[in-house]
């Protein structure tokens, strides 16, 4: 595992029933100052390996380290520097957003003055300023969950453990807060551990991430890491032309295209050995249509992720 490390898993597992295992032998590191991203789909045992990094289950075997200290022996010297956001939060409706987040504050033993102070700079970050005052039952789903987020900047948390944090929310609101997260880490360095299960939603906040299914770790690395991996050093290039023109025996026929495939009547997404730009452009204009756009694109999380599903399900299969 990497020395560098703030956060470490080695082996862990957890079983529920003897036999099936929740979390079954992951390892996986989390560097100072990245985005570190476990998805997978929903019961793949992400929230159950969360639970055990907070030390709040005890993993069956295997190991944790968090900031130097096993959080399920040494508790609270994880919980002063480690904060949590749930996939379900949860606050007093009839209370005011500053008071729901002073209330929690208050744990933390600071004076007024400094209490005061990071909650304002907390509502500041998470562009909640003008309404911090109103109650937190005006608030929308969306609106929630940057306050949720706001009552984590209040710690100060050398890592912050985000479930599901966009989980309900509408495509802007997402979009909104995988910026305040992308803006915490780029500005403040602020270290992420990300949970959830919309891949391509949060693939652009992360610098590694973990693939889960069924309590395995089935990939674990960066995008560019990943791509590599499962699909070698192929490139995708997309093609939209000014026609209706079936152009797929022209690019089949073409020298490096492994696959085509037509995505509507003038676009056509090809699977190449190099990038080869140059030569379906020309192969476009010389079969008398007009290049509308050309681009080189990068698989998709979502592609990664079905590619090394399918690998480790016919690795089960034995074919």
């Amino acid at each position: 595992m990497d020395a560098k490390a703030i956060l470490s898993v080695e082996n862990l597992t957890k079983q529920y029933v003897k036999g099936v295992s929740a979390v079954d032998d992951i390892s996986f590191s989390l560097k100072e100052g990245e985005v570190f991203g476990l998805l997978g789909p929903n019961g793949s045992g992400k929230t159950t390996t969360i639970l055990m990094l907070l030390g709040l289950l005890e993993p069956t075997s295997g190991s944790v380290q968090v900031l130097g200290s096993d959080p399920f022996r040494k508790p609270l010297s994880v919980k002063r520097q480690v904060a949590y956001m749930p996939d379900d939060i949860g606050f007093y409706d009839s209370m005011s957003a500053y008071g729901n987040v002073d209330y929690t504050a208050r744990f933390l033993g600071l004076d007024p003055d400094e209490r005061k102070r990071r909650i304002e700079e907390a509502f500041a970050l998470v562009r909640l300023t003008d309404r911090m005052n109103d109650k937190a039952r005006t608030y929308s789903h969306g609106m929630k969950r940057r306050l949720g987020l706001a009552e984590v900047l209040v710690k100060q948390p050398k890592i912050a453990i985000l479930d599901e944090p966009t989980q309900g929310l509408d495509p802007q609101s997402t979009q909104e807060f995988l910026q305040t997260i992308r803006n915490l880490k780029e500005e403040k360095g602020m270290t992420f551990l990300v949970s959830s299960h919309q891949l391509d939603e949060v693939q652009s906040i992360c610098d590694r991430v973990g693939l889960f299914s069924k309590g395995k770790l089935i990939g674990y690395g960066t995008l560019p890491e990943l791509s590599e991996r499962y699909f070698g050093p192929d490139k995708l290039v997309e093609v939209q032309v000014d026609g209706s023109k079936d152009l797929g025996p022209v690019f089949s026929a073409m020298e490096g295209v492994l696959k085509v495939t037509r995505r509507d009547r003038s676009t056509w997404m090809l699977q190449c050995a190099a990038d080869l730009r140059s030569k379906v452009s020309q192969a476009v204009f010389g079969n008398g249509e007009n290049l509308v756009s050309l681009s080189l694109l990068s698989h998709s999380l979502g592609d990664i992720y079905q590619h090394a599903f399918e690998e480790v399900s016919h690795e089960e299969q034995g074919t």
